[in-house]
């Protein structure tokens, strides 16, 4: 099913403390028509993957061209939020409906990976990274600022498929990354306003936790990094994408074309171009950047 798609530049003016990493701001609308967009994923088969939250499907975006992936017609498995894709071009999906971690081959099969914890199920999966071997971290974050913090983090090895518990008592817990530079977890904690760091160990488990920054009048949703250790951050609610150098000072706030941008990845052959979904309009949209992102190599699934 082919889906509308625009293109159209948009320019925003660059707020900047300390270093700039992104000039000349001219945000590109690539695709729009959705219903709260979230979880881009790009993989160097030129496509991006995207969750359409409220929508119900999966879409596909290849040379401009916008196409459903997987929708409610083809699959139970509908309510999607954060995506990764593995080396072989599999995705793997959170599925926040039904509590779920699935698989989505190249091929379009679709499976469960991950169904629960200790013989209930996740309370709504949110976003997925990969680590250095090649395992996944998952955010499970439950109500928002709720009395009782029940938001977690898990960790499942590929190798031996054991799930664990590594983080709990988080107030919605959300994007998720890794740093190139610092190898340390980032995620924002979105219920506090704040972006958090762990220390990882040999076999997964986050220590040391600590506050990374924190980002009043929004709240911090997806995580990315470039290569060169700084941080990405779609601040929902705000309308700005925050650059944050590894000490954790903002070097760059950068104006989204609406208030509620949701979360990014880094895209195209040269890993320079930023995807951006936004949920006040709908859509997504990307920018030209100097500095190339940062990704893992998922070498554990090839």
């Amino acid at each position: 099913m082919n889906r509308i798609f625009l293109f159209i530049a948009i320019t925003f003016t660059v707020t900047l403390n300390g270093q700039s990493t992104v000039e000349n701001i001219n945000w590109e609308l690539v695709a729009t028509g959705f219903s709260f967009p979230e979880g881009p994923a790009w993989h160097k088969n030129g496509n991006l993957y995207l969750s359409n939250c409220h929508g119900g499907w999966l879409a596909k975006i290849s040379e401009n061209k916008v196409d459903t992936l997987l929708s409610a017609s083809d699959t139970t498995f509908i309510k999607t939020n954060g995506i990764v894709v593995g080396n072989s071009g599999d995705l793997f999906v959170c599925e926040y409906g039904k509590g779920k971690i699935i698989k989505i081959t190249k091929d379009g099969e679709v499976t469960t990976l991950l169904d629960g914890y200790k013989g209930k199920s996740f309370n709504r999966p949110n976003d997925l990274t990969f680590d250095e071997k090649g395992n996944l971290y998952f955010t499970d974050p439950k109500d928002y600022r709720a009395e009782k913090d029940e938001g977690r983090v898990f960790y499942y090895n590929f190798s031996d498929n054991s799930l664990k518990l590594v983080v709990d008592g988080l107030d919605f817990p959300n994007g998720i990354a890794i740093s190139p530079i610092t190898k340390k977890l980032y995620l924002s904690e979105s219920g506090q306003n704040r972006v958090l760091e762990f220390e990882k160990t040999e076999d997964g488990n986050l220590i040391n936790k600590r506050t990374f920054i924190e980002l009043k009048g929004g709240d911090p949703d997806g995580l990315d990094f470039d290569v060169l250790g700084n941080l990405y951050v779609a601040h929902f609610g705000s309308g700005t994408l925050y650059i944050v150098s590894q000490k954790g000072q903002i070097l760059q706030e950068i104006k989204t074309p609406g208030k509620q941008p949701s979360n990014l990845e880094f895209g195209g052959k040269d890993l320079r171009t930023i995807y951006l979904t936004e949920d006040e309009n709908n859509s997504v949209y990307k920018i030209r950047v100097r500095t190339k992102g940062f990704k893992i190599l998922n070498s554990a699934i090839n």
